[in-house]
């Protein structure tokens, strides 16, 4: 059915838009609410932090594989469309706003890796090709939020939000009335509290799955600390007058080009080689940042922030193709879920420690200590390299 790939990207882009709908318009919130600049970190992880916690929920439960994963998604989608709306509301503190954005990420464990899930169900053959189309999906619904903030600049910010959640719920829509389950779809009936750990036990799938965990260390706090880096950026050259949103929504965009351009190569290739290829220049681009980032010059900043904003997801869905591969089928849902809790779960430590840093280091060294991702990333994938080849 030629319909499904592109419903389920529009679904997928629409959807995630909500991910980083917070901190499209941190800076508003943070004035509005007295809080200090660094709060864009604490907001980002309370999104990372229910992401975590969906997914674990999810894997253990093992819904995406005992249910109808469209009608996961659908219910999903609806329920953080709200919680993403909830931080609208009147009188809403820092609590209260924290406690959304971590409802809105519990939910969209139900978005991302489903999606993903659904996928597999349809596309056997060129896997990769359909994940770097989804995963291109969820970086460029990622970066939308960014313009629509540069859209509405002279706008209150609860336009953002509102836009994101009808976004939401049209793409859960869209998932549940045109995509039904796939001929290659296997339920799990029977629930079983430690199904996620079966593909941990064959050694491509540990191998595919800590590559992917060495990519995530890297990969949000990057998107997250974008905005604050061309921030830094304008307060130590009054004269540049960066676009913040725009040029944050782009950088991060970019990426959802490079998702397709490697799903697409890895049809030649594989998907294991142009991953690593991806890993290792982003890992290049954490040990160079330091000299690009304390450069004067806008054109060698703007194109070093593109360049990366292009490898460091480049390798996203070609770890999710490996992960999805390698995973038993009956649990593949589960499998995708556990990998991905476990995945931002990192992405919390690593933002974390970003953000603390950035209290005391020059904004030009922040992004340093991401080379440790990649660098185990890629131990992992060496140490996994006599596994059986992949196909797309």
């Amino acid at each position: 059915m030629p319909r499904i790939l592109p419903t389920l990207v529009v679904a997928q882009f629409f959807c995630t838009s909500l991910w980083f709908a917070g901190n499209a318009v941190a800076p508003d919130i943070a004035a509005q609410l007295h809080l200090p600049p660094s709060f864009v970190a604490t907001l980002t992880s309370a999104v990372q932090l229910g992401f975590i916690t969906g997914t674990l929920t999810f894997a253990l439960l093992a819904l995406a594989d005992r249910f109808s994963p469209s009608r996961v998604f659908f219910g999903s989608a609806l329920l953080a469309a709200l919680c993403n709306l909830g931080v609208n509301g009147n009188g809403i503190g820092a609590g209260e706003l924290l406690a959304l954005r971590f409802l809105t990420g519990f939910f969209l464990a139900g978005i991302y890796p489903v999606g993903m899930k659904i996928a597999a169900d349809y596309y056997q053959a060129g896997l990769g090709k359909s994940l770097g189309f989804l995963v291109g999906a969820l970086v460029l619904g990622t970066a939308f939020p960014h313009l629509l903030k540069a859209a509405t600049a002279r706008l209150p910010w609860q336009y953002v939000t509102g836009a994101t959640s009808a976004l939401a719920l049209l793409g859960g829509l869209a998932l549940v009335l045109l995509v039904p389950d796939g001929p290659y779809r296997r339920a799990g009936q029977q629930l079983k509290f430690t199904a996620f750990l079966a593909g941990f036990r064959e050694r491509p799938f540990r191998a595919a799955a800590f590559g992917y965990f060495g990519h995530m260390w890297e990969l949000y706090t990057f998107w997250a600390f974008v905005p604050v880096l061309l921030a830094a950026y304008n307060r130590a050259h009054p004269g540049a007058e960066l676009p913040v949103p725009l040029l944050s929504f782009l950088i991060i965009g970019v990426g959802s080009l490079a998702c397709v351009g490697s799903g697409l190569l890895s049809q030649r290739l594989g998907p294991r080689p142009v991953a690593t290829a991806a890993l290792a220049l982003s890992g290049v681009c954490c040990v160079v940042s330091p000299l690009m980032l304390g450069s004067g010059s806008v054109a060698l900043l703007l194109g070093f922030l593109f360049f990366w904003g292009v490898v460091v997801v480049a390798d996203s869905p070609l770890f999710s193709t490996l992960v999805a591969q390698h995973a038993l089928a009956a649990s593949r849902g589960t499998s995708l879920t556990i990998v991905n809790c476990l995945g931002f779960a990192l992405t919390i430590a690593s933002i974390q420690l970003t953000g603390l840093l950035s209290r005391s280091l020059n904004p030009r060294y922040l992004l340093l200590p991401l080379a440790i991702g990649p660098a185990l990333g890629l131990l992992a994938l060496w140490r996994g390299r006599t596994a059986p080849a992949d196909s797309a």
